[in-house]
């Protein structure tokens, strides 16, 4: 009988600590678009990514070639909606290659930006790592 009853609460805690698990959900997006309607879609998946699935997610953006003017201070409308979803732990990445092509100057950008060589490797090893990616756009 006690054999059965460890073999019972084993069972239990195992059942238990397999419901407290959530699998967590790792999203790499691509943004290469100056695009404002783009970018306004873009917003409003993110939104909707975290709303739908909280903190069991993970979001990264990556954003190169036209993609930078995203991240721009002189040329983003979504300032306040960006600086938002930081708080919400999305990371936007700016790609240093584009920068260097572009003579972008990183005080241009959104302040707290987290940076990479190349965008397009990020996400390349993000895939590799079993991030799920998304294009932004149409």
């Amino acid at each position: 009988m006690k054999y059965f009853l460890f073999i019972l609460s084993l069972s239990l805690t195992s059942l238990n600590l397999n419901s407290q698990t959530t699998a967590k959900h790792k999203i790499v997006m691509q943004l290469t678009s100056s695009d404002t309607l783009v970018h306004k879609g873009l917003l409003k998946q993110l939104n909707n990514l975290h709303e739908g699935w909280g903190d069991s997610v993970e979001i990264e953006v990556v954003c190169h070639g036209p993609g930078i003017e995203f991240l721009m201070k002189g040329n983003t409308r979504n300032m306040n909606k960006i600086n938002n979803l930081k708080d919400k732990k999305i990371r936007f990445v700016a790609c240093e290659n584009t920068l260097k092509e572009k003579k972008i100057d990183k005080n241009k950008l959104l302040p707290n930006l987290e940076y990479v060589l190349m965008g397009i490797a990020e996400i390349v090893e993000k895939q590799e790592q079993g991030w799920s990616y998304i294009k932004a756009g149409f």
